[in-house]
């Protein structure tokens, strides 16, 4: 059976686009230590990168699983999610105790100091076993889930659309699918566009009109994660159904399905299938990510950022994803999309220590030229790319390969 399950071959092309998300990511972090306000924000709509990362990680489970549940249980999917997610969950989280308390000097971080060491390996011990924090419990000042590493707030998310996945939703058939994301859609533009169904998203008005959130167990911040997560995740399982279908007709009736009825309960490969397509996916989720405040900073016009932020979850992440995966690459690219898929996630999962200590840094020595500031984020851009390269080859391939050895065999 273990041979069977890593026996797939991988979308060379959505490993790359990850991987160029996760830069994209770790750039908008940098510039937000510096901005003013989200409607101010450089690389403006780099917290969409969440979303599309869902959407990726909906597709690949899908195609990963959904064909081999009869070969394999509950509990064996379950250790297969850890051993892929939870190493570099634990590693993130100790990097963030490491640089806990070079974080202080800044305003919003005052509580660090005051914080005794044995509490926050107390912390530290918790949030390495995925338990989301009340806020009560907030060592740093922010509310976050895990303050030690605040990004890794979409992994709570991501495991729990696992369990649902493998408990439930993996049972429904695709006109369920299909009616479950459609239902998830409605969420979405309902928190795009800003209309508070549920009476909580009055405590965000600083980011109305945006899906930014998600990172708290506060009311506001469940309904965002949960909608962050519904639509995005579950709308990839559901394309990865549709795509492998279209693919076996393709495949039964020729190249693009020639002697075949085209179906529109399925997505035919061929026609969405582009030449130098990883180059136009990244070109495209560059400019949705990097895309200035749409309406700027007109309360009236707020909701054009709202239409927009839906229009990039609802369509174009699923789009690009559909895209990537029908396409295939170049030789010239494959060893691009290798590499960037190989640090998409332990890149995304510990750079947000090094931006703490940036955000500390900027705030303590802000009368600095901007030039040195400049050099300090860049030179930080590429440690988060070295950490992370040096993470995964140390620490995240070694520890996988034993535990898939102990628990998988």
């Amino acid at each position: 059976m273990a041979n069977y399950l890593a026996s797939k071959p991988r979308y060379e092309i959505l490993d790359g686009l990850r991987g160029v998300a996760a830069l994209l990511v770790v750039a908008f972090h940098l510039f937000e230590t510096y901005s003013e306000g989200v409607t101010h924000q450089i690389i403006n709509h780099g917290y969409l990168a969440v979303d599309f990362f869902f959407v990726l990680s909906g597709f690949v489970v899908g195609y990963a699983y959904d064909d081999r549940w009869g070969r394999m249980g509950t509990w064996p999917f379950f250790k297969r999610r850890l051993v892929r997610l939870h190493p570099l969950l634990v590693w993130g989280t100790f990097l963030g105790l490491l640089l806990f308390y070079f974080g202080g000097d800044m305003p919003d971080f005052a509580r660090i100091g005051d914080v005794p060491v044995t509490t926050a390996v107390a912390v530290a011990l918790l949030c390495m076993t995925m338990v989301p924090l009340p806020q009560a419990w907030d060592i740093r000042g922010w509310g976050e889930m895990n303050p030690l590493n605040g990004a890794t707030w979409s992994l709570f998310w991501e495991y729990l659309a696992n369990v649902a996945y493998a408990l439930v939703i993996r049972h429904f058939s695709k006109g369920v699918l299909a009616g479950f994301v459609v239902c998830s859609a409605v969420f979405t533009v309902v928190l795009c566009m800003d209309i508070d169904v549920f009476g909580c998203l009055a405590e965000r008005s600083y980011a109305a009109y945006t899906v930014i959130g998600g990172w708290s167990l506060s009311p506001d911040q469940l309904q965002i994660g949960i909608t962050r997560l519904l639509y995005p995740f579950f709308c990839g399982l559901l394309l990865s159904r549709l795509f492998q279908e279209g693919t076996r007709s393709c495949a039964a009736g020729g190249e693009g399905g020639r002697g075949l009825r085209r179906s529109a309960c399925r997505i035919q490969p061929s026609a969405f299938r582009v030449r130098g397509a990883f180059w136009w996916c990244s070109l495209a989720v560059v400019v949705m990510l990097a895309m200035p405040r749409v309406g700027g900073d007109v309360a009236e016009n707020y909701w054009m950022n709202g239409l927009y932020e839906a229009v990039c979850i609802l369509v174009v992440f699923p789009l690009v994803v559909v895209m990537g995966a029908s396409s295939s690459t170049q030789r010239r690219t494959t060893a691009v999309n290798k590499f960037l898929g190989d640090i998409s996630y332990p890149l995304y999962v510990t750079h947000y220590p090094l931006i703490y200590w940036q955000m500390s840094w900027a705030a303590t020595h802000a009368s600095l030229p901007a030039a040195v500031h400049v050099a300090v984020a860049v030179s930080l851009f590429f440690l988060a790319v070295g950490v992370a390269y040096a993470s995964l080859r140390l620490y995240d391939e070694p520890v996988r390969s034993w535990l898939r050895q102990k628990l998988l065999s």
